[in-house]
């Protein structure tokens, strides 16, 4: 038979749609050609191919060849084709059974020797391989990321000459087991080595529990880049799901993750342009915010970075995805992330410090908070005042509260969460609100008065139902009652962040 299929998958964001080699022998002068949408990296593949071929001991046909990657307007990058490419001219010129391929789907790049190499975005392919009911066979150095997926069917392969052998049924490829979720926290840095800010420490449990934005605001040394390192140590481990789909944006990334069971946690640095935040380019990558999927992204020093820079997180906070849009090709990548920020409250750091005097006039403190925009600050949910704290106390050999303690309750508020409404209160729609979070009518009026005397927006209102509905979830409490909704208003209506 002079015409082969063979499955293969491509790479478009957090996807890997189907792709069908179709390889055709004719007679002719002899070439290989490849059409649907190659790169260059694809259409290189035929000379990788063609000596991966004869250095594994088969013929290379001495006939024109014409590889189709169907569907022709799908782009297809990297490597991964060339050993869906190998196996379709083989089994075309009748050196491999054509009746299993149909069974199966394969991804690899290929060694001049027929050795296979590992590629990016595996886990996807596993993922989408899985739920059409076929195999996935696949280099063996790229298993340990595609066994994340338990319910795929993994085969693999060091090299041409064992993949022939599985396929001619002399010889089984070996299956690749599935990886054991653990659930035990790494070594984080522990709470218990923040002295004093107990009000910090406070908003920060909240943060956690409700998955709230926060922003700590306070002089230089005061301690809010260490409570928010400590924040990844008391949030509830990553669930299954959630657990692979952060596996999945850094399977597709160009870095690796080293312990994907953890809750991301990333720390851009102020000087991070907009692309490196959101993502893009010419081949558009994950940015920090999809990286920070199911975990926190950090931005400390936050009126350093770029106005721009910071505007385009507006709307990821809201919908928990960026849309990436290309002359060629849309995608999106999933950003439900928590936005923890840090800040002093003037260009010296000392504005308001009872203990130095501020350098700064009040233009340049204008100035440098307006850097901040009001539609950003208003998804903020908690903003807490980091105060210096007494030389003495920091000599004090008092116990704080360790995170493994905070860690219990905040697990526990989660849980109430889940159990209820299946999300955390942070991502609680109005329909939603409106029956969870019932006030007594003294405490909207309490509510009512506060949004006309601090000027709130709507949003700003509903996030003040949210956190206090965490407060109390925290008490384990089944309503909302007035001490809850006074502590919330609290954390909104810092006037010296404003």
């Amino acid at each position: 038979m002079s015409l082969s299929i063979v499955y293969s998958r491509a790479k478009c964001g957090v996807d890997a749609p189907l792709v069908q080699v179709e390889t055709h022998l004719s007679n002719g002068l002899p070439a290989l050609n490849i059409v649907g949408l190659p790169e260059t990296a694809v259409k290189e593949s035929k000379d990788r191919v063609r000596s991966a071929i004869i250095n594994s001991h088969f013929e290379f046909p001495n006939r024109r060849i014409t590889i189709n990657l169907a569907p022709a307007d799908l782009p297809k990058e990297g490597g991964r084709f060339d050993l869906p490419i190998a196996v379709g001219i083989l089994a075309a010129s009748g050196q491999l059974p054509s009746e299993e391929l149909a069974n199966y789907e394969f991804l690899g790049e290929l060694g001049l020797t027929g050795e296979l190499r590992t590629i990016q975005g595996v886990l996807p392919a596993a993922i989408q391989s899985a739920a059409a009911g076929r195999q996935l066979i696949l280099p063996a150095d790229s298993g340990h990321e595609a066994r994340l997926c338990d319910s795929a069917e993994l085969l693999a392969a060091n090299n041409l000459l064992q993949l022939s052998a599985h396929l001619h049924q002399r010889e089984a490829l070996q299956p690749v087991q599935a990886s054991a979720v653990k659930t035990a926290h790494s070594d984080y840095p522990d709470l218990a080595d923040v002295k004093g800010q107990k009000q910090a420490k406070r908003a920060l449990e909240i943060a956690a529990a409700g998955q709230h934005n926060l922003l700590f605001c306070g002089p230089p040394g005061t301690g809010k880049t260490m409570l928010a390192s400590r924040l990844p140590g008391i949030l509830p481990a990553l669930s299954a799901e959630e657990l692979l789909e952060v596996a999945t944006v850094y399977s597709i990334s160009h870095q690796h993750h080293a312990e994907p069971l953890q809750r991301p946690f990333r720390n851009p640095h102020h000087t991070a342009s907009a692309v490196a935040l959101v993502g893009g380019g010419s081949n558009p990558r994950p940015g920090e915010i999809s990286l920070a999927h199911n975990g926190v992204l950090f931005l400390d020093e936050l009126p350093e970075f770029s106005r721009h820079v910071l505007e385009v997180l507006r709307e990821p906070l809201e919908s928990g995805e960026i849309l990436i849009s290309r002359a060629k090709q849309q995608l999106n990548f999933p950003a439900r992330f928590q936005l923890i920020c840090a800040m002093n409250p003037c260009p010296c750091g000392y504005y308001g410090d009872p203990q130095r005097a501020c350098r700064c006039s009040p233009d340049q403190v204008r100035r440098y908070r307006d850097k901040i925009s009001g539609p950003l600050l208003d998804r903020i949910d908690l903003r807490v005042n980091v105060n210096r704290i007494n030389a003495q106390h920091l000599n004090q050999s008092q116990s704080e509260e360790s995170s493994a303690k905070v860690a219990q309750r905040v697990l526990a508020a989660r849980k109430q969460q889940l159990q209820r409404n299946q999300q955390t209160n942070a991502r609680l729609d109005n329909k939603a609100l409106q029956k969870y979070c019932r006030l007594s009518e003294a405490d909207q009026q309490l509510l009512e008065y506060a949004a006309n005397r601090f000027q709130l927006s709507p949003r700003a209102y509903h996030r003040i139902l949210r956190v206090a509905r965490t407060i109390a979830d925290l008490e384990q409490s089944a309503r909302i009652q007035s001490h809850h909704l006074t502590e919330a208003l609290s954390y909104r209506t810092s006037e010296s962040i404003e």
